[in-house]
């Protein structure tokens, strides 16, 4: 194998080339000083590797130094940042990277001092851990001092972008701190200060450097300071919340769990956030702090529903109620059993919650849940595992219909929420015995199953003539030759149906268009038709699939305002995807009753405060807050993207179709 310098010889366009070709960062943005490489086997080039400036502040480096600004400033210069190691992708030789990488850097020592006048004390180099392993750096002697802050330089100022990497280093001269001045400091210093134990206040200095999920803060482009004010609006949001608490030190413990859901840790359980935000003594009172401790988890909800009611709570709002599953391995947390699994897709062992929640054109979230308990929950082989558990005593079995009922009940009585609608998938839109029962003054929007039955016209019932034998008939049915009740889905193959295209919002790759028909039938109860015709509904869309649904609305509703109102039950389904993505929705690892209910109203929470800083960037800084979203606009939007600002400048009959939806 044979190593060479290319840098200013006719060899750096080749080096170029395959950097640019085969690494993920590309050939450009290399820093000051710059030494590239190339090994090649005979002819053949096999491994690019070059070297240049290192980062002019890095925190876990210099805290492993121990130097000062001053001395940085003035010895910056001896450390030397591994920007770039390609091995090309064809190349699979055991231990070769690791042999180039000692190789490479004995050259170095030399080259570096001949081509820029100062030895070298120290390499650096960071690692994705997203893509690679270190492992050739580990093989290679190099120490792993921690990760990055995930910030990168923009200008003269840093933008937090939230993806770290690790920190990896070379000693080549051990008198390096002696030559700087310093002292050493011990390897892998702690992070984050340790926190007091008296105040909830002692984790604010933690969060200033907390590690946030840059997927869940509203606006990519934060500076430092709006990383390090993020501590400050959290502990305030918490506060709100601390009447809900009987004592200071579970305050907290809130604190740090509620911090946790929102950090970019991988594990959101009790243990891993107290380990990151805490210490490793207080895992168990986490954990206890869910379970046991006593508080107040419904008033803590209430608050919640509060504060985000004068935020979003608008006339013309639709409560969205919906269930969703968590895939759970044993037999011993509450509430879980085999049963049909929305995540899985099939019948698997799981937990399942029914959600509610509401949205209008100011905005949505998630208002309250509670856990289904399976009927053989209730039998006495499973009496021990309700106690374990904390199961109330007095909890009798609902099925997902009367529990789903009874949280609607709760929000419209509140009068929090002004609403027009109450929204629901096919799972409850299905039962029409379920949606004649809900509140009066409210109008259902109900997806439905394709084989549910309905009547296009309402036939003539009554008793069947008497045949003369047996007894004399006293049930009503439908008439001989009237039409009987069809699937949804027949309807649609047998039926001409005339089409309407609309667009529905503007999406990432421009607007959402689909086609939709509504038209008057009257539902089937038991083979029966009920009194009163209702709206079907059908969406199809680009890809051929049609979606059915029902809706009470008044006869004379504008087709464009049915229209608005079928998109209004999504935005429950996006709070589940952002739950369940970014803020440990099911993640967790408790098993009991309080527990579960408690954790979910802290992803609520976590919820309520991305939409208050939402609200406050857009405010500040006049960022669209519906960016990101499946559908920006339509129903929930509170101003244009770039994209639609465009066309609706550009294009006044476009501008009209967005907001009125039908296209005519």
């Amino acid at each position: 194998m044979f190593l060479q310098m290319v840098s200013q010889s006719n060899l750096e366009s080749l080096w170029d080339h395959l950097v640019k070709s085969y690494h993920y960062l590309g050939y450009r943005k290399l820093l000051g000083h710059r030494l590239k490489y190339i090994a090649s086997i005979g002819h053949r080039p096999i491994a690019a590797l070059s070297w240049s400036a290192p980062a002019l502040k890095l925190r876990t480096r210099d805290t492993f130094i121990g130097w000062s600004i001053e001395q940085r400033k003035l010895h910056l210069k001896h450390i030397v940042s591994n920007s770039r190691f390609l091995i090309l992708p064809w190349v699979n030789v055991p231990h070769l990277a690791s042999h180039i990488l000692s190789r490479n850097i004995r050259l170095l020592r030399k080259d570096w001092p001949q081509n820029f006048n100062h030895d070298i004390w120290l390499l650096e180099t960071f690692v994705d851990p997203q893509r690679f392993k270190g492992t050739s750096y580990k093989a290679a002697n190099w120490q792993l001092l921690g990760s990055t802050h995930g910030s990168g330089k923009q200008g003269d100022s840093y933008v937090f972008h939230g993806h770290k990497k690790e920190v990896y280093v070379y000693i080549l001269d051990p008198k390096f701190r002696t030559y700087i001045g310093c002292k050493q400091k011990p390897l892998n210093p702690p992070h984050r200060p340790p926190p007091t134990t008296k105040e909830v206040e002692g984790l604010r200095m933690i969060l200033r450097h907390a590690d946030w999920n840059p997927n869940v803060i509203p606006c990519m482009d934060l500076t430092e300071d709006d990383v390090n004010n993020l501590a400050d609006e959290l502990v305030c949001f918490h506060e709100q919340f601390h009447s809900c608490f009987g004592r200071t030190e579970q305050q907290r413990l809130g604190l740090a769990y509620f911090s946790g859901l929102l950090s970019n840790c991988k594990a959101k359980s009790a243990e891993p956030i107290a380990l990151e935000f805490l210490d490793g003594q207080s895992v168990r009172s986490l954990q206890r702090f869910m379970k046991t401790y006593i508080w107040d988890q419904q008033a803590m909800e209430n608050r919640h529903q509060t504060i985000l009611s004068k935020a979003i709570s608008c006339p013309g709002g639709m409560i969205n109620v919906d269930g969703s599953d968590f895939l759970k391995k044993g037999k011993e947390s509450v509430g879980v059993a085999r049963q049909y699994c929305g995540e899985a897709g099939k019948v698997d062992n799981c937990q399942s919650g029914v959600f509610v929640g509401y949205s209008s054109q100011k905005g949505y979230g998630l208002l309250t849940s509670k856990l289904y308990m399976p009927e053989i929950w209730f039998s006495e082989e499973y009496a021990k595992r309700r106690t374990d558990n904390h199961v109330p005593s007095d909890l009798i079995f609902k099925t997902k219909l009367q529990i789903a009922h009874e949280l609607i009940e709760n929000v419209a009585k509140s009068n929090l929420f002004k609403a027009e609608w109450v929204g629901c998938d096919a799972t409850f839109g299905s039962d029409i015995n379920f949606l004649n029962n809900l509140p009066e003054g409210l109008c259902y929007f109900a997806h439905i199953r394709s084989d549910t039955k309905v009547f296009l016209e309402k036939p003539k019932v009554g008793l069947p003539p008497y045949k003369g034998r047996g007894p004399r008939p006293k049930k009503e049915t439908i008439l001989p030759g009237e039409i009987e009740s069809g699937k949804v889905s027949n309807i649609v193959k047998f039926h001409d149906i005339k089409w309407t295209p609309v667009v529905l919002g503007e999406g990432a790759k421009g607007p959402i268009i689909a086609h939709v028909a509504a038209f008057r039938v009257y539902p089937s109860r038991n083979g029966m038709p009920e009194d009163s015709p209702v709206w079907l509904f059908l969406r199809r869309s680009s890809d051929g699939q049609i979606k059915f649904a029902i809706s009470d609305a008044p006869e004379d509703i504008p087709f464009n305002k049915l229209c608005k109102v079928s998109l209004m039950r999504w935005p429950i389904e996006q709070c589940f995807e952002k739950g369940k993505s970014h803020l440990g929705m099911g993640d967790y690892e408790h098993r009991s009753w309080p527990a579960w209910h408690r954790h979910m109203t802290y992803v609520f929470l976590a919820l309520n405060f991305l939409f208050q800083l939402r609200l406050k960037f857009k405010k500040n800084s006049g960022t669209d807050i519906t960016s990101g979203s499946k559908v920006s606009n339509g129903c929930f939007a509170t101003g244009f993207t770039q994209h639609e600002k465009s066309f609706r400048n550009n294009s006044v009959p476009y501008y009209q179709k967005l907001c009125g939806l039908q296209i005519s």
